[in-house]
């Protein structure tokens, strides 16, 4: 199935549209990844999800991305006496390790890393921000905090430390068994939650060893201060703006969107934008229309990916959120100011042959304005370098190995096919050809650029570029 559009659509399964059926429909809007978010799924359920994508990608002949979400610490107060108490400015209550039940002066914070990691003068947030403490003291049992805004806290109320560094990881316990269920059904990324440093993606990467990329989702203003690091050590990033609007001033929120994306391209990592995109069509048949110019911002801006939650895999209108978030990304790639603002932001080829030979097929293939632009990939790593650039000609990523045609359905622009790997020169160029025309992307008499290593079957040596025309019978004219 072929799209109209570069970047892709992430959509997050659950109530609404964990039916085979329903996957099907998500996927025919214009869902090109699916994610299994573990905060709500079990591992049986996770197995299930993951059966039905799978026959879905069966039926519909192209690589299905599946995202696995882990939940990451969920840091929450203990429970009240009454349920909840009612505070005012400047009262002071106390976060401790005493299990029971809290009252007006004190409550109980099951979590001793916080406890001993909090310093005076740092922010605790508790629910969403919508009461905000300063700690005032701490002994590493209890934290006395004074209140500066809000007036009510209730039981298990969440809490945001915009101003501390855990001392423990990213990884929890449900964490760790989690990630070992969804490695073993074969889930092709892990998006891991709340990370503080890039240390924090190294005990992951242990035990993922390369069976699934690793997204970090930034949401903490630490990883925001040391960003550069992180994307690093990632193979793509998440702009999860919900989590990050609570720590840090809503305001600059739109800037660190800007700066994400445009590091991660840098990078040549794939970078999804996230959170209350379409957050109206949970209940809406339409989205609002600063919710569609939300949207069309992230896609301006050239992210791969843009995402919907609970507007997919809880909301009423699952399939329609989806198909309208579709229309969007194709309007605004059809605008005629689009190919100039991706171009201003290209950044400039790194002294790599990959980066040389992805920088000479776009300009080539732009100054012959060919069909499309075909890459073989093994690891995905030409097929990354290629999208980086951005090219306006569409882009078939070819691979012989399913994980890295599924894990390259998050990056812009490719357009994904499993195909036997080429036996010679001759056979490259002839299945380059034949897949670009059956893909329904080039046509008799159209002429393409293909990029591949020689020689063949070597990862990683992207060095050759070459032009081919299509003759009568769709193969390579001579």
């Amino acid at each position: 199935m072929k799209r109209n559009r570069r970047v892709k659509i992430l959509a997050t399964l659950g109530p609404a549209s964990s039916s085979e059926e329903m996957i099907r429909k998500l996927h025919d809007a214009g869902a090109d990844v699916f994610r299994i978010n573990m905060s709500h799924t079990d591992h049986g359920s996770m197995r299930e999800l993951v059966r039905r994508i799978r026959n879905v990608e069966e039926a519909v002949g192209r690589p299905i991305g599946i995202l696995a979400d882990l939940q990451g610490p969920k840091l929450r107060v203990g429970k009240f006496e009454d349920g909840k108490v009612d505070l005012a400015i400047d009262d002071i209550i106390t976060l401790d390790d005493n299990p029971e039940p809290g009252n007006a002066t004190r409550v109980y914070l099951p979590h001793p890393e916080i406890l001993e990691s909090v310093k005076a003068g740092d922010r605790l947030l508790i629910d969403d921000g919508k009461l905000q403490l300063v700690a005032e003291a701490s002994t590493g049992r209890a934290i006395r905090c004074r209140v500066v805004a809000g007036n009510r806290i209730s039981d298990r109320k969440g809490v945001s430390l915009p101003d501390t560094i855990l001392t423990s990881g990213a990884l929890t316990d449900k964490d760790r068994v989690d990630l070992e269920a969804v490695l073993e059904a074969n889930v092709d990324w892990l998006a891991l939650s709340f990370i503080q440093r890039p240390e924090d993606l190294i005990e992951a990467r242990k035990l993922a060893r390369g069976r699934a990329g690793i997204l970090s989702k930034i949401e903490k203003p630490q990883a925001v201060e040391r960003l550069d690091e992180i994307i690093e050590l990632s193979d793509a990033i998440m702009v999860a703006r919900g989590d990050l609007g609570v720590e840090m001033p809503l305001e600059q929120v739109p800037g660190i969107q800007k700066r994400m994306t445009r590091a991660a391209r840098k990078a040549g990592k794939p970078v999804v934008v996230a959170t209350q995109m379409l957050e109206s069509m949970i209940s809406a048949p339409v989205p609002t229309r600063a919710e569609v110019s939300d949207v069309s911002i992230a896609v301006f801006e050239g992210a791969d990916a843009v995402m919907l939650s609970a507007e997919s895999a809880a909301g009423d209108y699952p399939v329609e959120a989806v198909s309208t978030m579709n229309r969007i990304a194709v309007e605004v790639e059809k605008d005629t100011l689009y190919p100039g603002i991706i171009f201003a932001q290209r950044p400039a080829a790194e002294a790599t042959g990959a980066d040389a030979v992805s920088l000479a097929a776009r300009q080539i293939a732009e100054t012959l304005n060919v069909a499309a632009i075909v890459t073989y990939t093994a690891t995905g790593a030409t097929g990354l370098r290629t999208a980086r650039e951005r090219p306006q000609i569409p882009v078939l990523a070819l691979s012989p190995i399913e994980a890295t045609a599924r894990r390259l359905s998050l990056a812009w622009g490719l357009h994904c096919v499993v195909t036997e790997d080429a036996t010679d020169m001759e056979d490259m160029v002839d299945k380059a050809c034949r897949l670009a025309v059956q893909q329904g992307y080039a046509k008799a008499g159209d002429r393409i650029i293909i990029t591949a290593g020689v020689p063949l079957r070597t990862p990683g040596a992207t060095n050759m570029i070459r032009i081919a025309y299509i003759g009568a019978d769709g193969l390579h004219a001579a």
